[in-house]
């Protein structure tokens, strides 16, 4: 498979992840939604079901749709990223740049499907929509829920990948809300640094009134605690599995 479709593929996927991963938590915190006050299980839900979608949309490229488990997949020795895709650098970058490109592209999909509600909500918070941010701000131990809950999410997928069901799209989904129930709590669970950081660049770059801050001063939080989680992931399922 070329890069060029491998690079399509991550796109299309991590594209459909924040869509519809933004899109509930939009439905969920803007008035005059059909869903508002849905509260954190929907979300939770929300973004497992997105999962769902964006690795049936990637399959051709093995459904990274995650930096950390692009990472998680190399510290794990993997000879190939997906069927016909041998790890190198360059397809490496590839992988990189499309889940980047796709959480931008997906978020700013959202904005617009919830643009009338953006527009007419009041004074209030509207990055919570497009990242995470913490409930108790303090950068070692926000990095650390960030590294645990991340770790989890890499190991148990090269687990999935390395058992004789293979890797399912819906275990990967409810890997996803029961981390969210779980471990989602302290910092809103980016366990993903294109998830996170890509539609916070949307945020910032969007057109929407009254909106807060980017609060670029945390973002590199869901960017390291990610990588870091799935690269520990990987070399622990390679000593494990």
């Amino acid at each position: 498979m070329s890069l060029g479709s491998v690079f399509l593929s991550e796109v299309f996927g991590t594209g459909l992840l924040t869509l519809l991963g933004c899109g509930v938590v939009a439905n969920a915190v803007l008035p005059k939604n059909n869903g508002f006050n849905g509260g954190f299980l929907m979300i939770n839900f929300g973004w497992g079901i997105a999962v769902f979608a964006g690795v049936y949309a990637a399959f051709k490229s093995g459904a990274h749709l995650n930096p950390a488990v692009t990472f998680g997949l190399l510290a794990n020795g993997a000879d190939q990223y997906a069927k016909g895709v041998d790890v190198t650098f360059g397809s490496t970058l590839v992988y990189l740049c499309g889940e980047f490109v796709g959480a931008f592209v997906g978020a700013v999909l959202a904005w617009a499907a919830y643009k009338k509600q953006f527009d007419e909500r009041e004074d209030g918070p509207s990055l919570g929509v497009f990242s995470t941010g913490p409930q108790v701000s303090n950068p070692v131990w926000n990095l650390v829920t960030e590294i645990i809950g991340t770790f989890v999410l890499v190991f148990v997928i090269i687990c999935f990948g390395k058992t004789p069901s293979g890797l399912g799209p819906l275990a990967v989904a409810l890997l996803v809300v029961g981390i969210g129930a779980s471990l989602g709590g302290p910092t809103g669970y980016a366990i993903n640094p294109a998830r996170d950081l890509g539609p916070r660049i949307a945020h910032f770059l969007l057109p929407i009134p009254n909106k807060d801050d980017s609060n670029w001063s945390y973002s590199w939080i869901p960017v390291a605690g990610p990588i870091i989680g799935g690269v520990i992931a990987g070399v622990v399922a390679n000593m494990y599995i």
